[in-house]
């Protein structure tokens, strides 16, 4: 895993929605570091956060935590935006919306970190996450985004 360099364009979109559910996952991006939700009795991985679907689960997910991740994977589907859908994002465009099939299994959603000609072409591709930091901020944080390999 590699670390994207800090922003040097000051943050005017919309901020991460951090809850209580998924606090753990933000505050593991800080660290640099991609964690999952693992299961600790048949390994099974998810992202978002849920309970094990192979099995009965104990109260309260006992047997789930949060775990770290190898931050590689393939790109599942993706698109290139050339309009920026919003202000905040015209210093953006163009850019790759990704879905990133994890090897561990869960699907995450993201952006690459290079601009990509052809998305369809793009499937399939190797990728690495790459953290972006924006800990300057009063209320920082860190996005996971994703480098072709």
């Amino acid at each position: 895993m590699t670390t994207a360099a800090e922003s040097a364009v000051p943050w005017r979109k919309a901020r991460p929605n951090i809850d209580q559910d998924n606090e753990a996952f933000w505050d593991g991006l800080a660290q640099h570091e991609l964690l999952l939700w693992q299961c600790g009795q048949c390994g099974t991985w998810y992202w978002p956060k849920a309970y094990c679907r192979e099995h009965e689960n104990e109260p309260f997910a006992a047997q789930m935590s949060w775990q770290p991740a190898s931050g590689t994977g393939r790109i599942f589907s993706a698109n290139v935006h050339r309009w920026a859908f919003d202000p905040a994002f015209t210093d953006d465009v163009p850019y790759a919306f990704v879905m990133i099939e994890l090897d561990e299994g869960p699907l995450i959603s993201s952006m690459l970190t290079e601009p990509v000609d052809d998305p369809v072409a793009a499937i399939g591709r190797r990728v690495e996450v790459v953290f972006e930091d924006h800990l300057d901020l009063a209320d920082g944080f860190v996005l996971p985004k994703f480098r072709l390999l």
